[in-house]
């Protein structure tokens, strides 16, 4: 009896949004990410009837998904007939309810100690705000909100 491991899984990180296309050029922007060109799918399905014309909006030149938009690593591939990425994703989905709790959830950003300046004042300046310092035996990083109030670290 032959035992294979399975593949992997391919998975994405998907944030409730208020502003999903603020959030993801936020995110692209923090992560040196791409936002995900979907026009190519879009159209399609517009042309087909698919897809109702209210489905849809302008982002940065072009068709896009009202409620959703994703941002991927630059060197990840990604199907060139849908522009979804196909490794490392965050895809931002429009949500009518307001964040309420602390995330249960986060992303830990490592810029390095020699970095962490640079990398804190290039976030603010994206719309990011610190929210507390931590010092701690294991290590020292900074809590900090993005534009919608997600939490996330940089260390």
């Amino acid at each position: 009896m032959s035992t294979q491991t399975p593949a992997p899984l391919h998975w994405k990180l998907v944030i409730d949004a208020a502003d999903p296309h603020t959030q993801a050029d936020f995110w692209a922007a923090a992560l040196h990410y791409t936002a995900e060109d979907n026009s190519a799918l879009i159209e399609r399905l517009l042309s087909a009837g698919a897809l109702p014309g209210e489905a849809t909006i302008e982002y940065h030149g072009r068709p896009a998904f009202r409620d959703l938009i994703a941002v991927r690593h630059p060197d990840d591939p990604y199907d060139p007939g849908t522009g979804t990425g196909l490794g490392r994703r965050l895809l931002f989905q429009r949500v009518p309810e307001p964040k309420t709790v602390k995330n249960r959830l986060h992303l830990d950003l490592h810029a390095g100690p020699e970095r962490r300046a640079a990398e804190l004042a290039r976030l603010q300046a994206l719309g990011a705000r610190v929210v507390r310092e931590v010092q701690e035996p294991a290590g020292q990083w900074l809590v900090l909100t993005d534009p919608e109030g997600n939490e996330f670290c940089l260390q």
